[in-house]
């Protein structure tokens, strides 16, 4: 393999909600959209982190292999894992030699001959479907809708398994046409086995205070369970 190094911001190894199973969750560092609901802002320059070579990484993976069982795997999140798609792919590569599943949590924002190859060793992709409009995507995520769903006609093209995943956020997008339009996608799409809605929290307020900058949806309401449990039954229709 080559000595490319990946710039990494941290590392979980037992993570249950990052795709099927128990993963090790890599989170990497850089991020090319600025998301109104981000948790992770410290993710988002491309030069901080630590650089670590494919091999390091697969080491610490390969130390939790017991616990993965037959669904568990590595995840790449992030920031946006596509945007060292070249790495991404080495050490996506490396886990396939160890038996070990591979999974993409992206926005879907990017795709060129890097993501291409990089998807040709990727197992499943979890995909943030963050609105159902344009104007919304433009205002608050910083790409155009047309950015993930070219990725998701891509990913359904390659007969890549697909969890969908949105963010219900209070006043933005907790709404029945939000989830009317992820099941006009499951329609469409046959690679899109499952779909999640995730509760919008504020745990991450923190981050933005210690490092001295405004968390744009600071004066959102956190989404309570009952937000979700009202919304959760239209993906079934």
């Amino acid at each position: 393999m080559s000595d490319i190094k990946g710039r990494i911001h941290s590392f979980q190894s037992l993570g249950t909600v990052d795709g099927p199973g128990i993963r090790f969750v890599v989170f990497m560092q850089g991020c090319n959209l600025r998301c109104g609901c981000c948790h992770n802002p410290d993710t988002w320059e491309m030069s901080a982190g630590t650089e670590y070579t494919a091999d390091e990484v697969l080491a610490k993976v390969l130390r939790f292999c017991e616990y993965f069982g037959d669904k568990g795997g590595i995840t790449l999140s992030g920031g946006e894992p596509l945007l060292q798609s070249e790495f991404a792919h080495e050490l996506f590569t490396l886990c396939h030699k160890n038996g070990i599943n591979t999974c993409l949590d992206t926005s879907g924002s990017l795709l060129n001959y890097d993501v291409k190859k990089l998807l040709t060793e990727t197992d499943r992709v979890l995909l943030d479907i963050k609105y159902a409009d344009d104007e919304s995507y433009r205002k608050y995520v910083g790409c155009s809708l047309a950015r993930p769903l070219e990725f998701l006609a891509y990913l359904n093209e390659q007969n890549i398994p697909v969890t969908l995943r949105q963010v219900i956020i209070p006043t933005l997008n907790d709404n029945a046409e939000s989830v009317i339009f992820l099941n006009e996608l499951r329609k469409k799409y046959s690679g899109i086995d499952k779909t999640e809605l995730l509760p919008f929290r504020k745990i991450c307020q923190v981050k933005y205070d210690d490092m001295g900058i405004d968390f744009p949806f600071s004066h959102i309401p956190a989404a309570d369970s009952e937000v979700i449990k009202k919304l959760e039954p239209l993906l079934t229709k």
